[in-house]
């Protein structure tokens, strides 16, 4: 799953009389504040990706709903800004004769607020819904434009949100070490000698899936991922004040916490900086992941802030053994999901109905299929099921509103994946329906060899994926051809779809990529308004069998995916021989694995889908 010009201006979905209306109040509430305009994140205090419902303040403003994104709202003038897999669902999906849409590499928010605040005026800020580095850019921009950047209280969207849902109080489960494959106990003492050795008496996490791996810990606050939202404070014993609301911790989990981890009420958190501050102390924190107003407490307290990276996240994308393994059962399970389901969509489609089959239709079978499967919990993410134009649209998400049948010569793109008690997955195949055209086959092909390139790259100790981005771009640049996500995220284990502190990307990376990391490798191709091509598999990098001539210690990638590739859509004359062998090494993993566990008919379906192309 996939992590400016002014775009010409659109309608908007069928919230846009709202939207109106709201964007009106939120002005009047400015007004009241006296303050001249007002930053609105996708985000909450956890600066996450996964927002909970209350929380969603910029879908219920503007009626965006990407989980990206960020609206500038002034007295006279609004603009919405995107990344380049939203730049079409934005237009779909909000008003443009009231915002501005922006993609954030040709125009970004601190340039626009740059040129349009005005010299005197002032700019609000939620504190908890800024990092503390965004506060910084954003204070320096508003300087700039002879402005002040004023942080609010509480923010003034609630206050004109009439039925704004309550957070989130879903109780906290274990997550016992036959999955997490070390003690909560062992982590916090290895991370607090860290901070010891620092001489850090504490550390701030904001995060809560560090909070989520750190503790053991699993729960659902939010959409497809198992996080309990929280703070907390690990300190150089290796002790935590966790600060989760009561309601939250059963009497179940107690045990499982042990003496080592004190669960306290939210209010406690803010006391409990200011006693740290207090005492003198030093104090690690996130400026990238952390709001800024656990900064300013800090500072007001006191305290020594040493401003570095959460020390849960590289520990936490090392994937430990028992971790790993499961994520190969969990891989090996939903493979056997998918492969079910890409049979069953083929017969359908050498079969339609009379209406023939539709993009939610599609999506429902699928889950169906997974659904089976004793260990399933979620999906990951909602999956993304489009046909023909609406599979152009990188994280589309079909409604009953937007919802279309597969027509044939289409293509047809199925991004998903599920959470699993012992793994997390996310898999991407792009299929034909009926015929492909000539150009379909040579951008799938152009697709499918820069994810050979990454598949089986080696590559030495230190090497970012930043680095290894453009292995996935090659074929396609030499078309004059590109796509504007991400190569590659990190995914978590039972935890969430994007990861970091790991990826594949154009923009420069200073994290390693190490053992035990799993990343996505899913390159694509976007023809707007006519079909959209991702191929995605998981990996994971694992210490490369040392060749004659090695001089130095190697990494490479173990492909965890195990689904079928259209060769419908595949055009053998552009492989080479070594393409070509990965991929019918690839299909024979796939056939090996999945068929004991199909029917007759779907056994047989998949020996044809993964057919040798050598001859």
């Amino acid at each position: 799953m996939p992590q400016a010009a002014k775009r010409p201006k659109a309608r908007g979905g069928p919230q846009a009389g709202a939207s109106a209306t709201r964007l009106a109040a939120l002005r009047a509430e400015l007004d009241r504040r006296g303050l001249h305009g007002f930053v609105v994140p996708r985000a909450d205090a956890h600066l996450g990706e996964y927002v909970p419902a209350y929380a969603q303040r910029l879908a219920w403003l503007t009626g965006f709903t990407g989980s990206a994104g960020m609206a500038v709202v002034l007295s006279d003038k609004a603009a919405i800004f995107v990344d380049g897999r939203y730049t079409l669902q934005v237009r779909d999906e909000a008003d443009g004769d009231l915002y501005e849409f922006c993609h954030l590499i040709e125009m970004s928010p601190q340039s626009w607020i740059e040129s349009h605040l005005g010299k005197g005026k002032k700019l609000g800020f939620d504190p908890w819904l800024q990092s503390e580095s965004q506060t910084g850019r954003l204070c320096a921009v508003v300087e700039t434009a002879g402005g002040l950047l004023v942080a609010v209280d509480d923010n003034p969207i609630d206050a004109i949100w009439p039925d704004q849902p309550a957070p989130p109080l879903a109780p906290i489960a274990a997550h016992p070490l036959d999955v997490a494959g070390r003690p909560s106990a062992d982590k916090r003492a290895e991370l607090g000698e860290d901070l010891r050795n620092k001489g850090v008496a504490a550390a701030v996490l904001t995060q809560p899936d560090s909070i989520a791996w750190l503790l053991n810990v699993r729960g659902d606050d939010v959409p497809h991922t198992p996080l309990p939202l929280s703070f907390a404070l690990l300190k150089a014993d290796g002790a935590v004040d966790w600060f989760v609301a009561p309601e939250k911790v059963t009497k179940e989990l107690l045990p499982h916490l042990g003496n080592g981890i004190a669960p306290r009420p939210p209010e406690e958190f803010s006391p409990a900086l200011k006693a740290l501050g207090a005492a003198g102390a030093r104090v690690s924190a996130d400026p990238d992941a952390s709001p800024s107003w656990v900064f300013s407490r800090l500072r007001e307290a006191g305290a020594t802030i040493v401003a570095e990276a959460d020390p849960c996240q590289l520990p936490k994308a090392r994937k430990n053994p028992v971790e790993l393994a499961g994520a190969r059962a969990a891989h090996a399970r939903d493979g056997v999901a998918l492969t079910r389901f890409l049979a069953w969509l083929d017969g359908e489609i050498e079969a339609p109905s009379e209406k023939g089959l539709s993009e939610l239709e599609a999506a429902e079978r699928l889950l169906a299929f997974r659904r089976e499967s004793e260990l399933y919990r979620d999906l990951s993410f909602t999956t993304i099921s489009g046909a023909g134009p609406n599979g152009a649209i990188v994280h589309y998400r079909v409604t009953e509103a937007s919802d279309r049948r597969l027509g044939p010569g289409e293509l047809f793109l199925v991004d998903s994946g599920a959470q699993y008690r012992d793994g997390t997955t996310d898999v991407t195949r792009t299929v034909a329906i009926g015929t492909p055209s000539d150009e379909m086959r040579d951008r799938f092909t152009r697709v499918l060899k820069g994810h050979i390139a990454l598949a089986i790259a080696r590559f030495p100790h230190g090497t970012s994926g930043s680095q290894l981005d453009a292995l996935a771009r090659y074929h396609l640049w030499q078309a004059g051809l590109d796509f504007d996500h991400g190569t590659g995220h990190g995914v978590g284990s039972y935890l969430g779809v994007h990861e970091g502190p790991q990826r594949i990307a154009k923009a420069p990376q200073r994290v390693a990529l190490e053992p035990g990391m799993i990343v996505s490798n899913e390159p694509g191709y976007y023809k707007t308004g006519a079909y959209g091509i991702r191929i995605e598999n998981l990996v994971v990098v694992i210490e490369s069998r040392v060749q004659p001539g090695d001089e130095r210690e190697m990494l490479a990638f173990e492909t965890l995916t195990l689904a079928p590739i259209d060769l419908r859509l595949v055009e053998p004359t552009l492989l080479s021989p070594a393409e070509v062998a990965w991929l019918d090494a690839y299909h024979m993993r796939v056939r090996a694995a999945h068929t004991p566990a199909l029917n007759a008919t779907e056994a047989a379906w998949l020996a044809e889908a993964t057919r040798p192309l050598a001859g």
